[in-house]
């Protein structure tokens, strides 16, 4: 029941073996793949690859960085992309204030978008979040109020309030190779405080990659060492971390059959 939750496989680091790396995450135990959506030019890319691959699942979305890029995103775009039967989730929206390539307000009313189509079709919203807990906690906390919708708070690494008032509100916490990382320490302090129920793991490949492959490009297989340091940090058997991470993220997205 291994899932890599977050990937870009259409990124141009892996064109040249994405057969070889979708069979080495097969080899590892990771029964499906969701790759991601960040910009809507390059979408059709994104949605034939997980034609290509009867494991591999994607989202449609727009990456805040690349929210100057989309001024005036109407909702009604992402719901029909949205109907491709390969298509499970809407993003990754949110905000990112540490680099801040969009300007903030082109950022929110983005995200503000996604969340909004997200809420019609009942797919979940994948939330990126950097340097932006507060404006991000607002605009979750007045969407929620306007109308109920799922969705989780991807590589999860901000405060253990955003994740905790996050999960109040039936978000999931994903949590990434950085936990992996010596001087996580805050964030391996959240991870044990945080229910199982509410957690996922994800490589978001080509970054990030978990220790031991620190320094080297991404990919979903390493999905499975990111989920051995949970599971150490959480006090279960590796087993157990994957059929409970498994669960969760089949039941946020609906749409993708569980394997048998």
């Amino acid at each position: 029941m291994l899932v890599d939750s977050h990937c870009h496989l259409d990124f141009k680091d892996f064109a040249d073996e994405l057969d070889d790396i979708i069979e080495r995450a097969r080899a590892r135990g990771v029964r499906r793949m969701l790759t991601i959506s960040t910009h809507l030019d390059k979408f059709p890319g994104v949605r034939d690859i997980a034609e290509r691959y009867d494991d591999v699942y994607c989202s449609v979305g727009v990456h805040p960085h690349e929210a100057e890029h989309h001024i005036g995103l109407a909702k009604d775009q992402l719901i029909e992309l949205s109907q491709h039967k390969k298509v499970v989730a809407i993003g990754e929206t949110g905000l990112d204030y540490f680099y801040e390539h969009s300007p903030r307000q082109a950022q929110k009313d983005c995200f503000r978008a996604h969340i909004q189509a997200a809420r019609e079709t009942g797919l979940p919203v994948i939330v990126h979040t950097r340097d932006a807990d507060d404006d991000t906690l607002e605009i979750l906390t007045d969407e929620m109020e306007k109308g109920a919708f799922s969705g989780l708070i991807h590589c999860f690494s901000s405060s253990l309030e955003l994740a905790e008032k996050s999960v109040e509100m039936g978000l999931l916490i994903s949590i990434s190779g950085i936990v992996t990382f010596k001087k996580a320490v805050e964030l391996q302090d959240a991870v044990k405080q945080l229910p199982l129920a509410s957690l996922l793991v994800e490589t978001d490949a080509p970054f990030l990659a978990p220790i031991p492959h620190r320094g080297k490009r991404n990919e979903p297989s390493y999905v499975a060492d990111t989920a051995a340091r949970v599971a150490q940090i959480k006090g279960v058997e590796e087993s157990e971390l994957h059929r409970i991470t498994g669960d969760n993220f089949f039941r946020l997205f609906s749409k993708v059959p569980a394997p048998t």
